[in-house]
């Protein structure tokens, strides 16, 4: 069957108001599963996200032995302990999800099994080496040892050997997939960041039973050292909302005037949030409530009115924080007045697809003059955006999603040339939007 794009246009919208919840962390949802097949026992989990690519990770800890099934709202996973797993009989397929694909390496390199990984077009040119190469040091074996994306054939074992390994780029895919083997390793597994990045590995680690140690040093580097051999029990989840999801209904409302929307239960992690602290110091009437704690994870309802924006500058070391939400970001920056300066976004040029470049072009199409400058994405904004342009998506759901927005408060309609791909992360995505008031118009090809 050959692939049929799904083209779709926004279009400006009246005052979107509202109060709903968007669908489960797609983070903590893959590590659920993850841990939850490590573990020994039953782990029940509420609200996972069931998007392509979480989905695509439950079928994968089903096929390494540990099945995940759903009854009414709650999925359970049949974990299988450390080195449990059984030899699957078919390849290991994570769809568009580097985030399944990279921690899945570190669960197999701990197993006496031989798996072959695939994904889609886009997954299969990301980049792995920079999991392969600290996972090989520990005992990985690639089969396939010139290739460096997928599909690759890797080998794991039960005699993994600890490191300690300082992360060359902040990754939060590459510190879990390490410390993963390291809890399967014998002997203490350090990992040594120079930048914070997502701590939900380690967070849920500790929720699972495991014992993990963080050290800031007087150098400036973060020491997260796990020692193997931990068996952890099943657990009760509840995966909180998604704060890379909700920033489309956030940006959605702070553009649109008169809009007042109240987004529950979103996680709130200091990880997690550099997109919302973005918005406020742009002048966003953004604002926590109800704050609390979830399975280690501190959860809010966040409640965002339409505002006037001003440009700012998002320095660097912001960007682990908000590595996802940069294309939206940059829509947001369209309708702020002055200048938006985005600093060390390369980690944008290996994601789904070069969101640098296909962020910036998607902006210049729609009469906003934006300029990449190395790692730097450049936004002049005005309170007016003209709109009227056809953006090129590159099968990133990212990208479609952010330029959807931009339609609801740009002058003429946006189109996007695919939303097919949008249910890998965000399958309610229109749905939601249209119950607070957005338009949608299709396309007809």
């Amino acid at each position: 069957m050959s692939y049929v794009p799904k083209p779709l246009s926004s279009t400006r919208s009246g005052p979107l108001s509202g109060q709903l919840t968007v669908p489960g962390d797609k983070s903590i949802s893959h590590r659920a599963l993850l841990f939850g097949a490590l573990s020994l026992g039953t782990t029940r989990i509420t609200g996972l996200l069931e998007s392509e690519d979480v989905l695509n990770t439950a079928k994968v800890v089903s096929a390494l032995g540990a099945p995940a099934t759903k009854t009414k709202d709650v999925w359970q996973v049949q974990g299988r302990g450390l080195g449990g797993f059984q030899q699957p009989d078919v390849p290991l397929d994570f769809g568009n999800s580097g985030t399944g694909a990279r921690l899945a390496m570190g669960v197999v390199a701990g197993q006496a099994v031989s798996v072959e990984m695939i994904g889609d077009e886009s997954l299969s040119r990301r980049p792995m080496s920079r999991v392969l190469n600290p996972l090989k040091q520990m005992g990985l074996q690639v089969e396939n040892k010139d290739r460096e994306t997928l599909p690759l054939k890797l080998r794991g074992t039960v005699d993994l050997v600890p490191i300690e390994y300082e992360l060359p780029v902040p990754s939060a895919q590459v510190k879990s997939a390490v410390l993963i083997a390291g809890l399967q390793a014998t002997g203490t597994t350090t990992v040594i960041e120079t930048e914070p990045t997502r701590d939900h590995t380690e967070r849920m680690l500790r929720f699972f039973g495991a014992e993990i140690t963080t050290a800031a040093g007087g150098d400036g580097k973060t020491r997260i050292s796990v020692t193997g051999g931990q068996q952890m029990q099943g657990r009760e989840v509840a995966v909180p909302a998604d704060p890379s999801s909700a920033a489309f209904l956030a940006a959605a409302a702070v553009l649109v005037p008169g809009s007042d929307v109240t987004i529950e239960g979103v996680l709130i992690n200091d990880t997690r949030i550099g997109f919302y602290k973005t918005l406020q110091e742009m002048g966003a009437d953004l604002t926590y409530a109800n704050k609390r704690e979830e399975g280690g994870e501190q959860i809010a309802d966040i409640r965002v009115r339409h505002s006037a924006l001003m440009g700012v500058r998002v320095p660097p070391e912001r960007a682990p924080s908000m590595i996802d939400e940069y294309p939206i970001l940059a829509v947001v920056a369209a309708f702020a007045e002055g200048e938006t300066v985005m600093e060390g976004l390369a980690e944008l040029k290996v994601k789904e697809s070069d969101r640098l470049a296909a962020t910036a072009a998607g902006l210049e199409v729609n009469g906003v003059n934006a300029r990449v400058e190395g790692d730097a994405l450049i936004v002049v904004g005005s309170d007016r955006v003209s709109g009227g342009g056809v953006v090129a998506t590159h099968l990133d759901h990212r990208i479609a999603m952010a330029f959807l927005v931009m339609g609801f408060a740009s002058e003429k309609p946006v189109k996007v040339d695919d939303t097919s791909m949008i249910a890998t992360s965000f399958p309610e995505f229109i749905g939601l939007l249209e119950k607070l008031g957005a338009r949608f118009d299709a396309v007809a090809e």
